[in-house]
């Protein structure tokens, strides 16, 4: 009977993949958030909204915030990165992007196991984080 729970609790190729995978993002993601904002807090690299600025912010609304400030919404974070506080979103990028990767390597996987089902389901996920992460479905802000 025990033999067969241990054998129940044995992860699969593809679970062992997407894990690892899972791992090394996270480890990189963790590392490129430490890099980024120890140079935002050095001072190595200078902020757009200045540190003796930002509490006046912190009672603003996203639309009142974006406003003040010029910043715009979605993606023009990607054209900042030479401001200190918009260089961790890299790491953030990476933390969040991770999952999609993990999906998408999978789906090889399944496949060869003959996992139709799952495969199926594998892209869709990469197809709907990619289309939420792209901004195309997003609404508002």
């Amino acid at each position: 009977m025990e033999e067969k729970t241990n054998a129940l609790l044995k992860a699969t190729p593809e679970q062992v993949l997407y894990a690892k995978i899972l791992e090394k993002g996270m480890y990189l993601g963790l590392l490129v958030l430490f890099i980024t904002y120890v140079l935002y807090v050095l001072g190595v690299i200078h902020p757009y909204i200045p540190l003796n600025k930002l509490s006046g912010y912190w009672s603003m609304n996203v639309h009142e915030y974006l406003e003040h400030t010029g910043i715009n919404a979605g993606w023009a974070w990607i054209g900042m990165l030479n401001y200190g506080d918009f260089l961790n979103f890299i790491g953030v990028v990476i933390l969040s992007g991770v999952t999609i990767i993990c999906y998408a390597a999978i789906v090889p996987t399944l496949l060869k196991n003959k996992d139709i089902i799952y495969a199926i389901l594998a892209v869709l996920e990469v197809i709907i984080l990619g289309a939420a992460a792209s901004g195309i479905l997003a609404a508002g802000h």
